[in-house]
């Protein structure tokens, strides 16, 4: 199968995708080869090909930051993060509703308002994912969380301030959890929620 129209960059760099194919694919991602022609060579450009993703940064009115403490087995370890999920389980809902569901599903919890701050790529050279911040003020924890099977989660509400130290310093070891974090420091800032 060939494609040519989802690289246009690719292609004014004279790049040239002779075949794509994917052999490997679960509902969370894609693994994709490009089999590339740059002038008079040819390589095979293999990454991963996975659905957008939303990271939610929930602020309560104490001016709290609700992380989450999740057991993730690649790395046979608790890390903290913010709430996050994939879009590959509800494709065409908007994005800023699955980080309201995500938000409930993972701590339970409702916001006043929800703002989306930007987006990233978290790997660039092994991913073609783009994930999407949002912060989500006036958050209220009520509702019993609804964790998948293999979710592993503690709740644990820190200051603002704490958050954006612990994503600063490493404490927060999942690199998409503090960029979200990091992004949001400035609206968080504005709105009066860092001294």
């Amino acid at each position: 199968m060939t494609e040519t129209t989802d690289k246009p960059v690719a292609r004014g760099l004279g790049w040239r995708t002779v075949a794509t194919r994917r052999p490997f694919t679960t509902p969370w991602i894609r693994l994709r080869q490009d089999d590339i022609a740059i002038g008079d060579e040819q390589i095979t450009y293999t990454y991963l090909d996975q659905p957008p993703g939303v990271f939610v940064v929930p602020v309560t009115g104490d001016r709290r930051v609700v992380l989450i403490r999740q057991y993730r087995y690649p790395v046979d370890a608790w890390c903290l993060e913010v709430p996050a999920g994939g879009t590959h389980d509800r494709p065409g809902v908007p994005l800023a509703d699955l980080a309201r569901e995500e938000l409930l599903e993972e701590v339970g919890g409702t916001c006043a308002t929800i703002e989306r701050i930007g987006s990233f790529h978290p790997s660039v050279t092994h991913s073609a994912q783009e994930c999407h911040v949002f912060l989500a003020l006036g958050v209220e924890l009520g509702h019993t969380p609804r964790h998948e099977a293999t979710e592993r989660i503690e709740i644990l509400p820190v200051p603002v301030g704490e958050a954006l130290h612990l994503a600063r310093t490493g404490r927060i070891a999942d690199g998409q959890s503090a960029l979200a974090l990091l992004l949001c420091e400035e609206r968080l800032r504005q709105r009066g929620y860092l001294d």
